[in-house]
């Protein structure tokens, strides 16, 4: 009788253009936790965190590379300062370096590729009316900028305040990540999942930064996005996308075709990866009313069957629902890491 009375539902849903997703399944909230947590772990010498959103593993195996928004909230994030927005902590939280003051809008996605240069993706950037609040600061963001580990500009993809279309621009790019031959994968965007411009895609440049491919557009069906959100390569050279509004991540060749997906990581902000291809997700997002049912934390499972094994509950806050955060990083020892945008800093999960 359920499933009689649903299917007219999701017909008349589709005939008045509105978004139909796939069925969700039962709830993922528990598991095994095998890990302690020490909240506050990265320190910042000179000013309080703004929300972080990206963190990841240094070549070594233990240092910890993080990005934050500068302002305490959500906006103006790195504008009208050139507090210094990088990170580099050392295996104990202390930071070691710091760099990219005055170069970012609202810095989101971090990645550290085999020759130790830091990529830092820009979600934001500058609108006429934003250089009218802040006529002092430049045209900037919806760009992927690559650092040398001191901090030198090496590459920078898009153009600086201008949100389009690859090879000249890009649109409010979310993430970035290398493969094996040097190829950089850029997920966009971050925009509002109801406007009707919505991009969603994955742009693809080689090493030298020439622009080699796009795929995936805004939609619910196999292969398209709401707001890709992280990408980690699986064992297999296979490119996962934590598709976070579709509240799932996706298997796809490095040309874009669609292999699988899975839904029980939940709504997914950030991913991490091991040699095994055991899938580490942290859910930032999910509530009442984003995704009924599930609870925020950090799931762990194989990408061979997509069985989640352990579940790391939010951290507990003045707000019922907790907080996890978005980014997730995994090191040499097996100890994650997850960047706050809500709480704020670098948080350590130690595996007992």
């Amino acid at each position: 009788m359920r499933a009689w009375f649903a299917a007219p539902i999701v017909v008349w849903m589709a005939l008045l253009g509105a978004p139909v997703l796939t069925q969700d399944i039962q709830p993922v909230n528990k598991g095994a936790n095998p890990y302690t947590t020490i909240r506050d772990w990265g320190k910042l010498p000179d000013r309080p965190w703004g929300g972080s959103n990206g963190v990841a593993i240094d070549r070594d195996g233990t240092s910890v590379w993080a990005v934050d928004r500068c302002s305490p909230g959500t906006s103006p994030g790195c504008l009208g300062t050139n507090a210094d927005p990088v990170h580099k902590f050392d295996e104990s939280g202390k930071q070691v370096r710091s760099f990219g003051g005055g170069m970012f809008v609202w810095p989101h996605g971090v990645h550290v590729d085999p020759d130790g240069n830091v990529w830092v993706a820009d979600s934001g950037h500058t609108t006429p009316e934003l250089l009218k609040k802040f006529p002092a600061d430049k045209a900037k963001g919806s760009v992927v900028i690559k650092f040398s580990p001191e901090g030198k500009v090496l590459m920078t993809l898009g153009t600086p305040g201008v949100a389009g279309n690859p090879p000249a621009a890009l649109t409010d790019p979310t993430n970035v990540i290398t493969d094996r031959n040097g190829d950089v994968y850029v997920a966009e965007s971050h925009m509002d999942v109801e406007n009707p411009s919505l991009v969603a895609r994955i742009s693809v440049f080689d090493k030298n930064g020439k622009f080699l491919r796009t795929f995936g557009k805004a939609g619910t069906g196999p292969g398209e996005f709401r707001t890709p959100h992280a990408l980690v390569f699986d064992s297999q050279g296979r490119l996962i996308v934590a598709d976070r509004h579709n509240h799932r991540i996706q298997i796809l060749t490095k040309q874009g075709t669609y292999i699988s997906e899975y839904r029980e990581f939940s709504r997914v902000s950030g991913l991490a990866i091991d040699r095994n291809d055991t899938l580490y997700a942290a859910d930032s997002e999910s509530d009442a009313q984003r995704h009924p049912g599930w609870l925020k934390g950090i799931r762990v499972g194989s990408l061979k069957d997509g069985k989640v094994t352990i579940f790391v509950p939010p951290h507990k806050t003045n707000a019922p629902e907790g907080a996890m955060g978005e980014g997730i990083a995994l090191d040499a020892k097996g100890n994650l890491y997850t960047a706050e945008a809500t709480v704020r800093g670098v948080f350590k999960y130690v595996r007992n």
